[in-house]
């Protein structure tokens, strides 16, 4: 049987480090003890060669037969070895095999070890296999868990406080999506799988927390495409005696030390753009970006008759807000390229924020937006409980209106405000679409290890 343990083993990256610093032929003094798959295996005479893999890295192996008798290893096995660090005569960075162990036998192929698994499809079904053919794939997965270890470092030692709040709501609320719904046997009641986790969040605010982030799994019953995914990643912090314009400043701000400590630079290239997310960044009027496209106007008829004017489908669009909407997502968006904050939207899109003084229609609230996709959405928060009631009015309106994504109302959340929450700014960031814009993926199902997709039909 093989053994259980392969106890006080080295990564692989330190050790071809070392082995590095030598001459061809020069062993090192210390004895290393390596543990990994096997994924490439050649033979000269009595000289097996093995490539070992593990999470840091990759080494060639070197296997004499007077050390280490027979090598019966097959590719994909999972082995433990010991020995000394080496070059080869061609000045590989090696080890020296005296022992070598099998710990894990493979019973399936691998796929084609130089094409890797190639296949799409493939890769998201079988990510267990992307991760070990690839090793591309790991490093976007490594990269994504220090990018979120990073932002909890910056927010933690900026004074935030890390919490957590329930997934299972009885209401749902906090942004603009549908929710899945399950049923609770116990209690004998429907409950809904948080699409946001804002309204939680702010009660902490009210109770005196004052600066409190979350890191968690949210979840939208929405399509697919390369930045929704119906499972995400979203932070969302809120800061008491804030507004947005501060909010602005620490995001910003954030995005840079976080770029900076995980790639080493605040230059990236995302979806075919070169972008630099140095602060500061553009900031730009939501109400300027549609006019510049001939597409502001608070008429629902004539905003209509100008985006079908333009050959764009608004049959789906019930209401003013979902035009005001798809005039963003056709014509502003894609545009907004360099790192940008989009501001001051209109009231029927933003239920939670405060009004931007003197405006009666208008709301601060912005959404930061790098190579044509939102990575964020922020407000300084509404903290009157009397207007945040009629806000979920307006909201019920919308939603008799059509608009299915309406906010649906919670008057739990609006008793925990009549007790005072002090001014507040808050935001939410999408992880997922940070990952893709530091690791350079088009697609968010390359940074979810295990994104949605439909069941195989055969």
């Amino acid at each position: 049987m093989p053994p259980k343990r392969f106890p006080d083993r080295d990564e692989i990256a330190p050790v071809r480090a070392e082995a590095e610093t030598l001459e061809p032929g020069v062993e090192g003094r210390e004895e290393r003890r390596l543990a990994g798959r096997v994924l490439a295996r050649r033979e000269m005479g009595k000289l097996v060669f093995l490539d070992l893999v593990d999470r840091s890295g990759r080494i060639q192996l070197l296997c004499p037969a007077d050390r280490t008798g027979p090598v019966d290893v097959h590719l994909g096995d999972i082995v433990g070895v010991a020995g000394r660090p080496t070059k080869s005569r061609r000045g590989e960075p090696s080890l020296v095999v005296d022992s070598l162990e099998l710990l894990a036998r493979i019973r399936s192929p691998l796929p084609d070890t130089f094409h890797g698994l190639t296949d799409v499809e493939q890769r998201y079904r079988r990510r267990h296999l992307d991760l070990l053919m690839n090793e591309e794939t790991r490093n976007v997965f490594l990269l994504r868990s220090r990018m979120i270890a990073a932002i909890r470092r910056i927010l933690d030692e900026d004074g935030f406080v890390e919490v957590e709040t329930p997934v299972l709501q009885p209401r749902y609320g906090g942004a603009f999506g549908r929710p899945f719904v399950t049923h609770h046997n116990q209690l004998n009641h429907d409950l809904y799988l948080r699409i946001a986790t804002e309204l939680y969040l702010k009660r902490l605010i009210v109770g005196g927390l004052e600066k409190v982030y979350e890191i968690g799994r949210v979840f939208r019953n929405e399509g697919v495409d390369y930045k929704h995914n119906p499972e995400f990643t979203m932070l969302e912090w809120y800061e008491a005696y804030a507004d947005f314009r501060d909010t602005m400043e620490r995001f910003e701000h954030l995005v840079e030390r976080v770029a900076l400590e995980v790639i080493g630079t605040t230059r990236v290239t995302y979806r075919g753009h070169e972008i630099d997310l140095k602060v500061p960044w553009r900031r730009v009027k939501l109400v300027d970006a549609l006019e510049e496209h001939g597409l502001w106007t608070q008429d629902e008829h004539e905003l209509r008759n100008r985006l079908e004017d333009r050959e764009i489908d608004t049959t789906e669009d019930k209401t003013w807000a979902q035009l005001v909407d798809h005039a963003l997502t056709n014509y502003v968006e894609p545009r907004l390229v360099e790192p940008t904050f989009l501001y001051e939207y209109p009231v029927q899109l933003s239920p939670f924020a405060r009004l931007v003084d003197g405006s009666t229609d208008m709301v601060e609230r912005f959404e930061g937006y790098i190579g044509g996709t939102e990575v964020s959405n922020a407000f300084s928060e509404l903290n009157d409980s009397v207007e945040q009631a009629e806000r979920f009015a307006m909201q019920e309106a919308e939603g008799a209106g059509g608009n299915v994504e309406a906010e649906p109302g919670d008057p739990d959340y609006v008793e925990a405000l009549s007790y005072g929450m002090p001014p507040t700014g808050g935001l939410g960031l999408g992880i997922d679409r940070l990952a893709m814009v530091l690791s350079g993926s088009d697609s968010i199902r390359d940074v979810i290890l295990f994104p949605a997709l439909r069941e195989r039909t055969s």
